[in-house]
């Protein structure tokens, strides 16, 4: 085994060192504008945000596992900002452009970013030591994941020709953040044709037009009509396409009075119910306590069970007739609906054209001087690597097929290992194979903004496991709800999905959802106490 070990590293090392001449290779190339893979130091290259807030440091470190070195956050719940100025800005408006990095998760992202920012020129207004959130961004792209937030931004901050102000334009339905502890590369892909692809893996997972307002939000493009503030719905207007019929009347034989549900009197008491027979009786077994006080604690009375005489029975107690349905029920009277004469639809005030409205051929794309990385990160062990800059997408590809993929396949392996090692049998494999369908079911388009709600169960099932099946059930309902909406049109309501909480959680296992409260979990906590609380009491109250 040691020796099977030793050969694996020496492979590794030997395929690390073929890779390192490869990058070499695709870095001289003219397609690769910017690369940096971190094998030498950072330090006198990326310089480190001097701000007060941003105290977290960064380290140059071996990626768990390998000889591959990256750039590492090292310490929780701190900020960190850090620069990389590069040679030349990169423009953005001619030809294709790519955007690529991995970054490894070593121990897991419960709560904070891994996203990179390009930088506009120092022009617009920031240096490399006062690097914080508010230095101007062209691009903003890579994973996010906090509570209900969980994706893969891709943001464009974009000058509006008009105003002349800088909005952040967010992809809809971006794709969602890989939940294991591996090595993952993120590629966007800006096509001259005004497109944008994202591929996580080098798998693409969207693809989108900055210029439709149905993959930004908002349009980069504004709407050319907009409703007039100025028109008021007139008081006349009638909204009701149904109304009480006016001339409908109660008929005389109508009983509002009466009662929904009577007495059976057909009902005949079941033979042999034991009516003599209580349904409860004292434990026979229960001894008095021997530091039982009865001046302090007062008169002892034993716990009650279920009398066994009841249970080869129909019944014990008192049989009482039960009820059923009245005949003669009908309820409040209501008039019957009719279409409404006077009913002119819903109101909507008139269209104006939009004073703000411009057209456009291509975005007004900001060069790129610089990368930055700036996070609020509650998570360690957070490790980025081969930042990669390119105008050709099989320069991207190439590296990930010699960087990435190699320490990928490794990293897989031993996890399988770890799993196989640590006990865990098939159904571990199972439930990671329906974690990752279900995360690909919340990146369908057309969940739209239930999204969330979907993102929100899953990472509570991969928290508590044992509710993974009412989960499953969850997402069914919304996205058949979905389905009806589409299919018939018309507002429907959102359906309110639930996953029960379990009576009693099994020990080591957390109740913390990422967006739950501590003192929610306390309320929790005590709900739970209480629903497995003995029903029988075995002291009398004072």
């Amino acid at each position: 085994m040691e020796e099977n070990r030793r050969k694996m590293s020496s492979l590794q090392l030997c395929c690390f060192l073929v890779i390192g001449c490869l990058v070499s290779t695709i870095y001289a190339s003219s397609d690769a504008i910017f690369y940096e893979s971190f094998d030498e130091s950072f330090e006198g290259s990326w310089i480190v945000s001097e701000k007060e807030d941003y105290s977290g440091e960064w380290k140059h470190s071996k990626s768990e596992g390998h000889d591959d070195y990256g750039l590492l956050v090292s310490e929780k719940a701190r900020k960190y900002a850090i620069v990389k100025e590069l040679e030349k800005p990169v423009e953005l408006k001619d030809g294709t452009v790519v955007l690529q990095f991995e970054v490894r998760l070593q121990n897991g992202l419960e709560c904070g970013g891994a996203y990179l920012k390009y930088l506009r020129p120092q022009e617009a207004g920031w240096t490399a030591k006062g690097f914080d959130n508010e230095s101007p961004y062209s691009i903003m792209f890579g994973p996010d994941k906090c509570g209900a937030t969980n994706k893969v931004h891709f943001i464009l901050k974009h000058k509006n020709p008009k105003s002349g102000e800088y909005v952040e334009h967010h992809l809809k339905f971006p794709p969602s953040v890989p939940s294991d502890k591996l090595t993952h590369v993120y590629t966007a892909i800006l096509k001259p044709d005004n497109e944008v692809r994202i591929l996580v893996d080098g798998e693409e997972k969207k693809k989108a037009n900055f210029l439709s307002g149905d993959d930004f939000e908002p349009a980069l493009i504004p709407d050319k009509t907009i409703p007039d503030p100025e028109d008021k719905k007139p008081e006349d207007w009638d909204e009701r396409a149904k109304i009480p019929d006016p001339e409908a009347t109660k008929p005389e034989d109508w009983d509002e009075d009466a009662p929904m549900d009577i007495l059976d009197e057909e009902a005949e008491k079941p033979e042999g119910w034991l009516e003599d027979e209580p349904e409860e009786v004292d434990d026979p077994e229960a001894v008095k306590p021997e530091d039982w006080d009865d001046e302090e604690d007062g008169e002892w009375e034993a716990p009650k069970i279920d009398n066994p005489k009841c249970e080869a029975a129909p019944g014990c107690g008192e049989w009482k007739r039960p009820l059923k349905r009245n005949p003669a029920y009908k309820g409040k009277w209501h008039a019957p609906l009719i279409d409404n004469p006077a009913y002119k639809g819903i109101w909507k005030p008139r269209e104006i054209p939009n004073p703000d409205y411009f057209e456009l051929k291509t975005p007004n794309f900001e060069p790129i001087a610089a990368i930055g990385i700036e996070i609020w990160t509650m998570q360690d062990g957070i490790l980025f690597d081969n930042v990669l800059i390119a105008s050709d997408e099989k320069t991207a590809e190439t590296i990930r097929e010699t960087t990435w993929k190699p320490k990928f396949k490794v990293e897989e392996e031993k996890h399988k290992a770890e799993e196989q090692e640590a006990g865990f049998d098939g159904l571990k494999g199972i439930q990671k194979a329906v974690f990752d369908v279900l995360y690909k079911i919340a990146d369908l388009p057309f969940l739209g903004d239930h999204k969330v709600k979907v993102l929100e169960l899953i990472e509570k099932a991969e928290k508590q496991p044992n509710i993974t099946i009412g989960v499953i059930v969850s997402i069914v309902v919304v996205i058949f709800s979905v389905l009806l909406k589409l299919l018939f049109g018309g507002k429907k309501a959102t359906p309110k999905v639930t996953v029960a909480e379990p009576a009693k959680k099994e020990e080591g296992e957390s109740s913390n959802t990422g967006a739950a409260t501590a003192e929610e979990e306390d309320k929790n906590d005590e709900q739970n106490e209480d629903a497995a609380a003995p029903r029988r009491r075995t002291r009398r109250d004072i």
